[in-house]
This record gives C-alpha cells, sequence and structure tokens, in this order.
C-alpha cells in the first residue's frame, strides 16, 4: 500500500466519491480518514485557526508551537465528529434507502467499506489524538477556568451534535458558535492567556459563513430529514424561513467586517473580502429561490447539494479572503512603517479593483 500525495491534496479539497471497495482498500490510511471525515468541508476548522493564531500575532501574543498542536487537535476532532456523525446516523437508519449523505462523497459504512466496529476503532483514534490536544491546551494555559468550559462545551457538541441536538434545531447555531467567537476566541485565549471580545466578535462573519454552508444543506435535504424524522432547524421553520436565513448569515458577515474597520480594529485590508460580493451574489440569488426538484442542466454532477454548494463555493472566496486580509493587517501591523496601514490597505484594494476589472473587459471582449 503506497502513500497517495495526490489523494490527499484531492480529499482535502474536495468531497469523493468512489463505489469500488477494491479502490478504497488499496488506499492509505491518511487517504482513508480524509475521505471519510470529509476533510474538503472540516478544513474550515484549519481556517479558524489560522484566524486565531493571526490575531495573536499581530498583538503579539503568538507562539507556533502551543499553536500547531491545538490546529491539528482541533482539525481531528472535526474529523473525528464526522465519523461519528456517519456512524450515529447509519445504526438509527438516517442513512439508509439512497438518503442524501450518501449521494455526495463516501459513506464507508453504507458502502460497506467498513464494518460498524472498524468505524468505531477509527473514531476512537482520532478521539483520543483530539483528547491528547485538548490535555496540552489544558496544560499550556495552567488549567484555565475558560479553556476549561471551552473544552467541555467543544466535547459535548462533538458527541450530541448528531443526536440529539440537530434533531432539536439546534445544530446549525451550534456550527455557527464552534466555527465562529469560541473556536477564533478559544484559540486566541489559549495563546494570549485572556478572552477577547473583539477577537470573539471578528469571528462572527467567519461562523456565519461557514453555518451559512450548515443551514443550505439541511434544507436541500429537508424533505429527506423530514421524512426520517430528523428536526434540522429547515424542517423546524421550513423551506422558505431557512433560505432567507442563510441570506441574512451571508450579508450580516459582510456588514460585521465592514463595522470592525469602521471601529478601526481591523485596518481597509479586510474589505478584500468585498472581492467575494460576486460569489455572495450568485449563492443569494439561488436561496432567493425554491429548490429545484432535480438538477438543472450543466449542474447533474454536483447534485443534490445545489443550496449547499453555492453557499461553499461563497464560503471558499469568502474565507480565503478573510484570512489573506487578517495576515496583511498582521504582517503590515507589525512593520512599523511610516504610512498608515490603511494606505496600504486601500492600494491593495485599488489593484484588486483594476486586476478583476481588467479580467471582466477581457471576457466581455471574447464574448463578443
Amino acid at each position: 500500500m503506497g502513500i497517495n500525495f495526490a489523494m490527499w491534496k484531492k480529499a482535502s479539497w474536495e468531497l469523493i466519491k468512489m463505489d469500488d471497495k477494491k479502490e478504497w482498500d488499496a488506499l492509505d490510511v491518511v487517504s482513508k480518514w480524509l475521505i471519510a471525515t470529509r476533510s474538503a468541508v472540516t478544513a474550515v476548522t484549519i481556517y479558524s485557526s489560522i484566524i486565531a493564531g493571526a490575531l495573536a500575532w499581530r498583538d503579539g501574543v503568538f507562539s507556533f508551537w502551543p499553536w500547531l498542536v491545538v490546529t491539528i487537535g482541533l482539525f481531528i476532532a472535526h474529523g473525528t465528529n464526522n465519523l461519528l456523525n456517519d456512524y450515529t446516523d447509519f445504526t438509527r437508519g438516517v442513512d439508509k434507502d439512497n438518503y442524501f449523505r450518501t449521494q455526495y462523497g463516501v459513506h464507508p459504512l453504507v458502502q460497506g467499506f467498513w464494518t460498524k466496529s472498524q468505524q468505531i476503532r477509527w473514531f476512537l483514534a482520532s478521539g483520543v489524538i483530539a483528547f491528547l490536544s485538548g490535555l496540552y491546551a489544558l496544560w499550556y494555559t495552567q488549567a484555565n477556568p475558560l479553556v476549561i468550559g471551552l473544552f467541555a462545551f467543544g466535547a459535548l457538541v462533538l458527541l450530541f451534535y448528531t443526536w440529539p441536538m440537530k434533531y432539536w434545531a439546534v445544530g446549525e447555531l451550534s456550527i455557527f458558535l464552534i466555527w465562529g467567537p469560541i473556536m477564533i476566541g478559544g484559540v486566541y485565549l489559549v495563546l494570549s492567556g485572556q478572552w477577547d471580545w473583539l477577537v470573539a466578535l471578528a469571528g462572527v462573519p467567519f461562523g456565519l459563513s461557514v453555518a451559512s454552508i450548515n443551514v443550505a444543506k439541511h434544507t436541500d435535504k429537508l424533505d429527506d430529514d423530514k421524512q426520517k424524522g430528523v428536526g434540522t432547524f429547515p424542517v423546524r421553520v421550513g423551506q422558505a424561513a431557512a433560505r432567507y436565513t442563510t441570506i441574512a448569515a451571508i450579508l450580516a458577515a459582510y456588514g460585521i467586517v465592514v463595522y470592525l474597520v469602521a471601529i478601526g480594529y481591523f485596518s481597509t485590508f479586510m474589505l478584500l473580502v468585498l472581492f467575494g460580493a460576486k460569489r455572495a451574489f450568485y449563492a443569494i440569488a439561488v436561496l432567493a429561490k425554491p429548490r429545484p426538484d432535480g438538477p438543472p442542466a450543466g449542474f447533474e454532477a454536483f447534485w443534490p447539494t445545489w443550496l449547499s454548494g453555492f453557499a461553499f463555493y461563497h464560503n471558499r472566496m469568502f474565507g480565503g479572503m478573510f484570512i489573506l486580509g487578517i495576515l496583511l493587517d498582521a504582517v503590515f501591523s507589525q512593520l512599523g512603517l511610516p504610512v498608515h496601514i490603511n494606505w496600504f490597505g486601500a492600494a491593495a484594494l485599488t489593484a484588486g479593483l483594476l486586476v478583476a476589472g481588467y479580467n471582466f473587459m477581457k471576457e466581455k471582449g471574447k464574448k463578443q
């Protein structure tokens, strides 16, 4: 069994579909874990940790090794949660009969790639690594009570997200809190030793963007969930309310970034997120209409992730620009240049607009 680095890369960027057990068995351990845990999605955990680390670096409280250990632990914890989600839904009979989950990516249990006992072993192995990372964070912060509280909350969400939280329509809220203010504020807390409410607020836009994917996904599978008795937020409030909630989350993410720039917490570098507006318009345009019963022409390969597909497409750009803006904000704030950092941010925005304008005119010329 050779190491398949190409699959590592692919599985880290997109959800993998695979039907041949022989092909599955030929994969290395890391490839199997990345595919089974849907690492293309769990990458958002790394993004949240990068955001927290960049803010800590900007504020002069960053330490690389603690950040790396906590980041790896959180990433593995997210994967552990997904393994448990699949096990729970499979055991409860939710993932049977070509259910939504089995249509967009490998489900080792449904497809017979793993037995239930094998899934549990993978869950336990991942969970132990994540737990050790959490213990390190407690040791590093000298058992800070806030860290203990966040550790306990994260463990509860990991264990009870699929059931009963998702059934009680609070799973989506927990996604927003975990990958937004709690994870970003929590990693910053580990590095700095103190809780900062502005850091938590800075994590809200990214948390909203991640939650938009989750709500959109649950809206995509609303009918299936209703038939299975899974009471997600969209099931409770209906498709229209869920779609408009997702739109509100996307718009609020931009609004909070603009607010944080306006009060001076962020420099104008953070306005780079506005380059995600085009994808936001695409997502909003799709979310403003009822979900079609089948894939529109040309989108067959992406079905059934329709609303969530566009939300994910937007998140990739928004999240990327959000992280780039924070990194540039951190770097330029450390340089101590004689010109105010906002001028550099404005220059970056101007350069980006010129490039975008040039590409637009170039594409328009080709169409003509």
